[in-house]
């Protein structure tokens, strides 16, 4: 695959707002020479230990008996008794734990028709449902038969038949199931306490790949979500015919169960047959064992903490954190992405763990270089951009003078610092908002995404870099054959987002449809981030235009916020003020004032040469018709303003001899009189510290 070299503007070539002349240093020579602590909206410091109670176990706990009990129903006798259809004699192939399919004449759990057993025990719908509505519904449900078993197609919308309202909550619940078991090709839905059945379409489309028996018996399986159970599909010998079965289940129903194909022998025959099995996922809280606190019905529990992580990806910890609870990626939120290379504290909030839990867990995740603290409950999650900004603590190492540099290197390093302390930098999105791939970066992905081309941007995503290791053998390897599987049994299992890919593809296959499901298996904020990647690259660019064109001089077009007060990229429209020529004229704003719009759907351009700019830049990626909306991964992408200075605050630093201070470097020699920079600042949300330290030093960090 083709690098984008052409229009590319790397970070390295990003345009300087100051004239000093710069030092060369070391960064992130170890983890701790860097140290990320988000601040709060609050301001304060994720970091410092609450001193209010942690949880409050009475507060969280619940007494077994404060639960609701639902009746207790055995669905499996449920049948047919309308005269004027036939009974559905029904073998199930579906049975307990791990026991293979067996024949009809050997012992398993089977659903027969209804006058042998349901003469024994009550009918659940006759008990629930009075005469006149009990024989509407089965009359209902046959014309429905009839029209699908004599080819009829249903006219216009799908016809509806209304049970009535139901108060009860646990009666509404019995009788969804009572229906959908004995009429597996209806579904139950409700609304405002009625219920409503209408045909299934699902058990329809189905019919057309298996038998209707099949059909019957693999709808009553999947609507009673009897645990450890299976469901086998009819011997099949066709190979196409089994992978549309897998498709279809895996499809439709994919959340819920998964499929697999197995062999087995035809005795007089002597020939192999193939059965597809069907068995029901393992829920996620089966893994965690979570306890029955944290499942209180209609209460979703949210839990805090402050996460410190050391060396390791976000994501990845993120990952690590979701199997030891029990819960998927999803259920956590944050407030802004972290570096890798680092001792980063950020908050988190974990739905559906109680803090007992995740205070249970504190000593696995030790291991991964993690901690977690400030443990509480609280009423909501956390969504991107709630914090005030990050506090930095950074060493930079192995200091030098420019080469060819005469003055006095502390002149120069004191000199920089100031000039950045006074005037501020330019505000660009740092390189980590981009990857580090050199064929492939994350907005390229995102551009493929906006765009609409799913597959390109699977491809993309596990493009392999030209190194010889497992995870780029392993993506060199699905582009050479597409074989999601195979690509699987090679791709190692701490790459968290690539396995979830991978897995995707492989039950829904490398189609377009896949390929929207594959993305659907990363959490929204990770879909996101990409878009974000490609929108961030452009306002790069935009802003070294900015500069070349016009400097530090705010001219007629540009565009202003008005309210001094605001600290993140959340401008309203109604702060944002097009330069008259009379203003511009004037002098009447600074440069600190002047915003870029960050590409969406509600944005307003600059109108002078940089508006124009950015049509040609949406023109020459073939976005002039966008509308910053992927429906079909539900990504919207409004847009916002960024100003295109910055200035650190609460800025402090220290020039010490390295003997001086704790130097972890491995493996390399350092002069006992080189100088070490010890540098503390705060930046506001969304601002990078390494763009900060590539003004101040001119030079590439």
């Amino acid at each position: 695959m083709e690098e984008d070299t052409d229009y590319r503007i790397r970070f390295s070539s990003l345009c300087f707002f100051n004239d000093h002349v710069g030092f060369h240093g070391t960064i992130k020579s170890s983890p701790s020479d860097f140290i990320v602590i988000e601040i709060d909206e609050q301001g304060q410091l994720v970091n410092k230990t609450i001193d209010e109670p942690i949880f409050k176990i009475s507060e969280i706990q619940l007494e077994p008996n404060n639960f609701p009990k639902k009746p207790k129903l055995d669905l499996q006798n449920l049948s047919f008794e309308d005269g004027r259809n036939q009974e559905v004699n029904t073998l199930i192939k579906y049975t307990d734990g791990d026991q293979n399919h067996q024949s009809g004449s050997e012992k398993e759990d089977t659903i027969v028709d209804g006058t042998s057993k349901c003469e024994e025990k009550a009918d659940v719908l006759s008990s629930f449902l009075d005469e006149k509505t009990h024989e509407l519904l089965n009359n209902f449900a046959c014309d429905i038969r009839e029209k699908w078993l004599s080819k009829t197609e249903l006219i216009g919308l799908p016809p509806e038949f209304s049970i009535g309202r139901i108060l009860d909550k646990n009666q509404r619940a019995s009788l969804h199931s009572a229906i959908r078991q004995r009429f597996p090709f209806l579904i139950t839905v409700g609304k405002n306490s009625e219920i409503v059945v209408k045909p299934n379409l699902e058990y329809k489309e189905l019919c057309h790949l298996v038998s209707e028996e099949e059909a019957f018996d693999f709808f009553k399986y999947l609507d009673a979500k009897k645990e450890n159970s299976k469901f086998t599909f009819k011997p099949d010998t066709n190979k196409d015919h089994r992978k549309a079965v897998h498709h279809f289940v895996n499809k439709k129903f994919g959340n819920l169960v998964e499929t697999k194909s197995f062999s087995e022998m035809n005795c007089s025959a002597g020939n192999p047959n193939v059965v597809v099995t069907v068995r029901f996922r393992e829920k996620a809280h089966k893994r965690g064992k979570r306890p029955l606190s944290e499942c209180q019905e209609g209460k979703v529990i949210y839990t805090a903490f402050t996460l410190r992580k050391e060396n390791l990806e976000m994501f990845e910890a993120i990952g690590f954190l979701a199997i030891k609870l029990g819960v998927i990626p999803s259920d956590f939120s944050y407030a802004g992405l972290k570096d890798k290379k680092a001792i980063t504290y950020q908050a988190m909030v974990v739905r559906k763990v109680t803090p007992e839990r995740l205070k249970n867990i504190e000593k696995e995740i030790e291991k991964k270089r993690m901690n977690v603290f400030n443990i509480r409950s609280v009423d909501d999650s956390l969504r991107l951009g709630q914090l005030k900004g990050n506090h930095f603590d950074i060493v930079i190492r192995n200091l030098k003078k420019q080469i060819n540099d005469s003055a006095n290197l502390r002149e120069r390093i004191m000199e920089a610092i100031e000039n950045v302390k006074k005037k501020g930098f330019v505000n660009y999105y740092g390189p980590q908002r981009f990857g580090k791939g050199r064929k492939v970066h994350t907005d390229q992905i995102g551009l493929a995404l906006l765009k609409n081309e799913m597959m390109k941007a699977i491809k993309l995503f596990l493009t392999p870099e030209d190194l010889d290791d497992p995870v780029n053998r392993a993506k060199k390897y699905f582009l050479q054959t597409e074989d999601a599987k195979g690509t699987l049994s090679l791709m190692p299992e701490f790459k968290v987002r690539e396995r979830a890919l991978l897995e995707a593809l492989h039950r829904f296959g490398m189609t377009e449809e896949g390929c929207i499901q594959a993305w659907f298996s990363l959490p929204h904020s990770m879909r996101i981030f990409y878009v974000h990647a490609y929108t961030s690259k452009i306002w790069n660019e935009a802003v070294s235009y900015r500069l070349e064109t016009y400097g530090a001089r705010v001219v007629q077009g540009d565009l202003v916020c008005l309210d001094e007060d605001i600290d993140d990229e959340n401008f309203p429209n109604g702060k944002i003020h097009l330069v008259t020529e009379e203003e511009g004229s004037a002098n009447m704003y600074a440069i600190h004032q002047v915003v870029l719009p960050v590409l969406g759907y509600n944005i307003q351009y600059p109108k002078n040469k940089v508006g124009q700019w950015y049509h040609d830049i949406l023109g020459r990626d073939g976005l002039q018709t966008c509308r910053f909306k992927v429906p079909t991964l539900k990504l919207n992408v409004p847009g916002c303003y960024r100003q295109i200075l910055k200035h650190p605050r609460n800025l402090s630093y220290q020039l010490m001899e390295d003997h001086d201070i704790d130097v972890k470097t491995k493996g390399s020699h350092i002069d006992e009189t080189a100088l070490s920079l010890l540098i503390s600042f705060d930046l506001d949300a969304s601002c990078y510290a390494t763009v900060c330290l590539k003004e101040i030093m001119k030079h590439d960090v």
